[in-house]
């Protein structure tokens, strides 16, 4: 109360006749204490008569992205799975909305918080200066961020340690003789996208080579076919390429072929997050592999905790491993 007085510029007494309904403020003020409460998540009907706090045994997941992406992305659908496993476990449900940006996410938040939708929300898709996090942190909400570790405010994050798995992905390319290394990313705006390009940059340097070029995307096929043929018209085109999912590899693939490039001959290709695709590609696509289904319980796990009580820290999760398929060798012959 002394929160939504404060903002609104309106006494305690004002803020309690207009959220209990009773005369003594305007109908104007009413509607500016009613505005300012719901922002800052004040919860009509979390007390029961018996005076317990309610639960609604839920936790949300939001996707701020095209919903046709869903299908289409191997990483989310087995995240969800691993989410869904531990929660089913918990008799606890799964609330799943796909919006447009992190605006609408952050009003799907309140809307889940204010009318108790949700006991908690698990938050994919860290950005630089994320406000998100900021307003998780302001209203309450209790929430996990697949992410990190930095840039989580006081909000736990669990982890996935891509430097040492980008360094370990240089070092192979380089061990194999290749010199120019090109990358299809994800969004620029990402943290992880961002701690990779640093990581990539950094091994490259160690081995005393020019930096990547890097092209980003949004994560799509019709972006990752485009990015492709950009690096694979380059002169010199790159040796090996790296790419920011499954997908971004298995389309860089077919760009190659249709290209009249060989994989792994003329073109050495290295997925990130090893999936079904990878294994059924021709050839088999080296990968960053880790078990992404464990990832999302790990995150459920650390949710429920949360929601329960308990103290929770950020925490590294296991780190990814590269598999070694047919997709990377030696640099061929024919390098223009």
């Amino acid at each position: 109360m002394a929160d939504i007085a404060r903002e609104a510029g309106v006494s305690k007494g004002a803020v309690s006749y207009a959220l209990n309904g009773r005369t003594g403020v305007s109908e104007s003020t009413r509607r500016r204490i009613m505005r300012i409460a719901d922002e800052l998540g004040w919860r009509p009907y979390g007390v029961t008569r018996a005076g317990r706090v309610t639960r609604a045994d839920a936790v949300g997941l939001v996707l701020a992205r095209p919903a046709r992406f869903l299908a289409l992305e191997p990483f989310l659908m087995s995240l969800v799975s691993g989410v869904e496993s531990e929660l089913a476990r918990r008799k606890v449900a799964l609330h799943l909305q796909v919006v447009r940006d992190h605006r609408e996410e952050i009003s799907t938040y309140r809307r889940w918080w204010t009318r108790m939708h949700v006991d908690g929300v698990l938050v994919v898709d860290l950005a630089a200066a994320d406000e998100r996090v900021t307003e998780l942190a302001r209203c309450g909400l209790p929430a996990v961020v697949l992410g990190g570790p930095d840039g989580l405010g006081p909000l736990p994050g669990l982890w996935s340690d891509d430097t040492t798995a980008m360094h370990a992905v240089v070092d192979h390319l380089v061990a194999l003789g290749h010199r120019r290394i090109g990358r299809i990313a994800g969004p620029a705006r990402l943290r992880h996208t961002a701690t990779r390009t640093a990581a990539m940059t950094h091994a490259l340097q160690r081995h005393h080579l020019p930096p990547a070029v890097v092209i980003n995307t949004d994560y799509s096929g019709d972006e990752g076919a485009a990015a492709a043929r950009r690096l694979l018209d380059r002169r010199p085109r790159p040796t090996a390429v790296v790419c920011d999912s499954d997908v971004l590899a298995v389309v860089a693939l077919g760009a190659a072929q249709r290209g009249r490039l060989t994989v792994p001959g003329d073109l050495s290709l290295i997925a990130w997050d090893d999936s079904a695709l990878c294994e059924l590609a021709r050839p088999a696509l080296t990968a960053v592999s880790r078990d992404v289904a464990a990832y999302g319980a790990h995150a459920a796990r650390l949710l429920l905790h949360h929601i329960g009580g308990q103290p929770v820290s950020t925490r590294a999760d296991h780190l990814p491993r590269l598999v070694v398929r047919h997709s990377t060798a030696r640099p061929g012959p024919r390098h223009p």
